[in-house]
């Protein structure tokens, strides 16, 4: 295996692969086409050419969100996820201290170390169209 981090990208097919092979929901590829290259950062990590993990920061940077975390199946367990948000730290620590930072997640033992919590003075919500 010979893997790569970097600060790119993933293109819109793989990125709406990714997320469906690693069980988040699917994208429509042309609102992905759209919307990616308006992320505030990135960062993918690849075996060769495959893309294999992946994260991004999207916001206007007085308000953020961590999205978009996933792990190819086959590679979980590896340290991806842990490589991916190191990054996406070091990205957020750039951020003024007072930019809120947000994430939601089906799990929190990866966020927790990163010092992420579920907060009682606030109530998160979403909103799902499709």
């Amino acid at each position: 295996m010979e893997l790569t981090v970097a600060n790119t990208l993933p293109a819109v097919d793989e990125y709406c692969d990714l997320r469906v092979a690693t069980g988040l929901s699917a994208m429509d590829r042309e609102a992905a086409l759209a919307a990616l290259p308006r992320s505030l950062h990135a960062v993918t990590i690849r075996d060769g050419e495959r893309l294999v993990a992946m994260g991004r920061v999207v916001g206007d940077g007085l308000h953020v969100q961590v999205v978009d975390i996933a792990v190819a199946p086959d590679l979980q367990g590896n340290g991806l996820s842990r490589t991916v948000m190191e990054d996406i730290m070091a990205f957020i620590d750039t951020l003024p201290r007072s930019t809120i930072v947000n994430l939601f997640a089906d799990i929190d033992w990866l966020y927790q170390k990163f010092g992420f919590v579920v907060p009682d003075h606030t109530t998160g919500m979403s909103l799902r169209r499709g």
